[in-house]
């Protein structure tokens, strides 16, 4: 099999990197890669949102799967383009893909088919939220959680504590338009206190395989401060969430929204990704995401015993029911390594080193996200560096082999987390 996978990040590379491991595949290309996905597959240069020249290309080179990592190509309808032309392609279309393409549409869909919530209200006037805020906050709310409602690449939601907090995130997004016109519409719910967890299911449209519950560490700094990023960490299993409570996810969440595309008359074939809070009121919904998760997937595949491609085929044919997922009774630690200021400003074209011994620990393997090849060398190439991923028979094995390899790796202004997955321990 020919397969083309969509994105350059370190989820990307790790889709690559299990994808290589199937002996039904004979070539892997990557549109458009790094260097760290340029030593699994051909790296082609189209980016991953020209969703007409990708589809030319998977025609020009008969690829046999394609596989859509980020949420940008997914959003704008690569899938339907794809099929259009009778291309099979993993994820789903660009309707369903609205549930991460627009954060209204999804709490419209989770109030409509009774999903676990916060409760909320959208709005598409500045001077409309503002007053919402000031009533929130008179009313003695000790918080409010602000959403843009567009695709905002991870960085689109505010936790506020104070009514000037809150209109000034109202300001920057709905005027200033900070995040451009994702910020043209915004949501406003209550703060939920409690343990975030990610939870990932491959679906058909009918049978949903779950993924283990995976830890997402959003913060740029230890202790979960500092600003909201794409992701500074993850570990995998997250052992907060029991069988039954992953259960009952799967009834209470996945399984109403995948009925929800169904009943749109268009079935949800790919990943559906819920962001869930395990309350004292038990599980709560976040957000939906319609794709693997980011650096989640790093800590989740390489836990996976099953041949990705044909799990990924069975979706795309609506035959998951034959599949049975095996995993690893293993733990695993991925560390971000990010460029300095990230998610601010930051620089680029930093030579990396270290990336060898890095692999020489057990049980290690460093995906790359924001890296290129210049000159012979691996330079850095974006906020999100590298992430190292280490397996442990426990999570503190997991976790020291992952920090012993971060430790190896050197670039100008590198900056990490030190702490993810040490509550745990």
């Amino acid at each position: 099999m020919k397969i083309l996978v969509i994105g350059s990040g370190g989820r990307e590379h790790a889709l690559v990197w299990k994808i290589a491991q199937s002996p039904k595949v004979e070539k892997i290309y990557a549109a458009p890669g790094n260097a760290g996905i340029a030593e699994l597959a051909e790296c082609v240069a189209i980016k991953a949102t020209d969703v007409e020249s990708l589809a030319s290309f998977a025609e020009r080179n008969h690829i046999d799967l394609t596989v859509v990592g980020p949420e940008s190509p997914l959003i704008a309808g690569v899938v339907d383009v794809f099929e259009g032309r009778g291309l099979t392609i993993f994820g789903p279309s660009k309707e369903p893909a609205r549930l991460e393409g627009s954060k209204v549409y999804a709490k419209e869909v989770m109030r409509r088919y009774h999903i676990p919530t916060a409760d909320f209200c959208a709005f598409s006037d500045p001077q409309a939220a503002a007053e919402y805020a000031h009533k929130r906050f008179s009313e003695g709310a000790k918080g409010l959680v602000v959403k843009a409602d567009g695709e905002a690449a991870g960085k689109g939601v505010f936790v506020v504590h104070q009514l000037v907090e809150a209109l000034e995130v109202i300001r920057s997004l709905m005027e200033e338009r900070v995040l451009g016109d994702a910020g043209a519409r915004i949501v406003m719910e209550e703060v939920l206190t409690g343990e975030e967890a990610s939870l990932m299911a491959i679906t058909d449209g009918m049978t949903a395989l779950p993924l283990p519950p995976v830890q997402d560490y959003k913060r740029a700094l230890d202790h979960d401060m500092g600003a909201n990023t794409g992701g500074m960490g993850s570990i995998c299993p997250l052992r907060i969430v029991t069988p039954e409570m992953q259960q009952q996810a799967l009834e209470q969440i996945i399984h109403p929204a995948i009925r929800a595309t169904r009943d749109a008359g268009i079935p949800f074939r790919g990943v559906l990704y819920a962001g869930i809070m395990v309350t004292e009121e038990g599980l709560k919904t976040l957000e939906f995401n319609v794709r693997f998760g980011d650096p989640e997937t790093q800590a989740v595949l390489p836990l996976l015993e099953n041949d990705l491609v044909e799990v990924m085929h069975a979706a795309v044919e609506c035959r998951l029911e034959e599949v049975t997922l095996h995993w690893k009774p293993r733990y695993a630690v991925c560390v971000v390594i990010a460029s300095g200021g990230y998610p601010g400003k930051y620089e680029t074209g930093f030579p990396i080193e270290g990336l060898d011994r890095a692999a020489e620990i057990p049980e290690c393997v460093v995906f790359h996200a924001g890296t290129r090849k210049e000159g012979g060398k691996v330079v850095t190439a974006g906020g999100r560096v590298l992430g190292v991923t280490a397996l442990g028979d426990t999570l503190a094995q997991a976790r020291g082999r992952a920090y012993e390899a971060v430790r190896c790796i050197r670039f100008d202004y590198m900056h990490y987390r030190e702490d993810i997955g040490l509550k745990w321990i």
